[in-house]
């Protein structure tokens, strides 16, 4: 049976400006059966960490994002694009709650039940100011551990990609303001970082038929060497 938590103020009144809550002496099987479902919230090393709803502008974002991942691996017939509140079971003791993450074809059978038990071959976050370090260093350190091969942490603040590529078990990070971003597992893959940061948000349709028109391309060129 999953708990009811409200987070509130001094008043007692719902809390309305951005919040991360820790709570300590938890185990995984108590946060499989209890955690509450009505906040996002992630299990990490015997804590609860519960997260504030998101923006409507972090919705769209991610919205934006999962359009078109899943609109290109349907296309390109590869594997399959999940958000949250989709469970990733990292370790023992780790389970988060991805933004949004794809699965290579061969982790998809195992997509099933909660927490998932499989390896992403990118998992995206997107940054707000009450997260910005749990994303950039706490998340990042355990997609590492976990052997996921690449972790973009979007940052809407700042305007940029921040990309994370598994070398050696540890993470070489690449801040990036403007240009195209190409993802390494996710073959054919890329985007530009500027779609991301405009007042607008840029038709999902538009963008996924220049990223295809790309890869014909580049396909119809390796064909003819």
């Amino acid at each position: 049976m999953s708990l009811k938590i409200m987070v509130v103020d001094e008043r007692k009144a719902l809390l309305r400006e951005p919040y991360v809550v820790r709570i300590s002496g938890w185990t995984l099987e108590k946060y499989l059966e209890e955690a509450p479902e009505n906040l996002f919230s992630e299990f990490v090393r015997g804590e609860v960490i519960m997260y504030s709803p998101a923006t409507a502008e972090h919705q769209d974002l991610v919205g934006f994002l999962y359009r078109l991942l899943a609109g290109y691996c349907e296309a390109k017939r590869y594997g399959k694009v999940l958000i949250a509140p989709a469970a990733i079971q990292l370790s023992m003791d780790v389970v988060r709650e991805p933004d949004l993450f794809v699965l290579p074809p061969e982790e998809v059978p195992k997509a099933k039940g909660v927490p998932l038990l499989v390896r992403p071959a990118l998992v995206i976050e997107v940054m707000s100011p009450s997260t910005r370090n749990i994303d950039l260093f706490e998340k990042a350190e355990d997609y590492a551990l976990a052997g996921i091969p690449e972790y973009w942490a979007v940052d809407p603040e700042h305007k940029e990609l921040i990309v994370h590529r598994l070398e050696e078990e540890r993470y070489r990070v690449e801040r990036i303001k403007e240009g195209k971003i190409r993802s390494i597992p996710l073959p054919g893959f890329w985007l530009d970082v500027e779609w991301l940061f405009g007042d607008v948000l840029p038709p999902v349709t538009e963008c996924l038929k220049e990223i295809l028109s790309e890869d014909a391309i580049l396909l119809h060129e390796k064909n003819r060497v």
